[in-house]
């Protein structure tokens, strides 16, 4: 099977256009596509579970441990313990944060209407569609690690 031929391919390659899209609009504001879909994720006025955030963007805790360390020291978000749970860290955003979490929600937009503009309703219905397919198989294949590691033993 050709590297085109596969759907994870497809994947990739578009997922890193998009990635590096919004990295390009936000390096004149300081942040990457990344820290903007975190900006995107933390709730405005009660803050969100720092647990919570990682699961919400399919990242690896150890990855967004390291981001929000970034984004504090920029000034972007800030934490503090929770008042009803104290093992419980949840991150707010500063004013510099909700501004550019304002850009990111500008940006993000503007992006999804140009695509409604040359997909049709129906082409995204389907992609919808596949792309939850394929999340699908993903979670009933968890062990899919494991599985590849057989078939390469065989």
């Amino acid at each position: 099977m050709r590297k085109e031929e596969t759907v994870d391919y497809h994947i990739k390659v578009v997922w890193h256009a998009i990635s590096r899209m919004y990295n390009q609009g936000g390096a004149m504001k300081g942040i990457t596509a990344s820290s903007g879909f975190v900006l995107l994720n933390i709730d405005q006025d009660e803050g969100t579970p720092a647990t919570k955030i990682a699961p919400l963007l399919g990242m690896e805790s150890r990855s967004l441990t390291r981001m929000l360390k970034t984004m504090e020291e920029t000034g972007l978000i800030y934490r503090e313990r929770d008042t009803e749970d104290k093992r419980s860290v949840r991150i707010y955003l500063t004013e510099a944060g909700k501004k550019q979490r304002d850009f990111s929600r500008k940006a993000v937009i503007f992006f999804n209407d140009k695509v409604r503009e040359a997909v049709s309703p129906k082409k995204l219905e389907a992609f919808f569609d596949v792309m939850t397919t394929i999340d699908n198989v993903i979670e009933e294949n968890k062990n899919l690690d494991q599985k590849i590691q057989l078939i390469e033993n065989e």
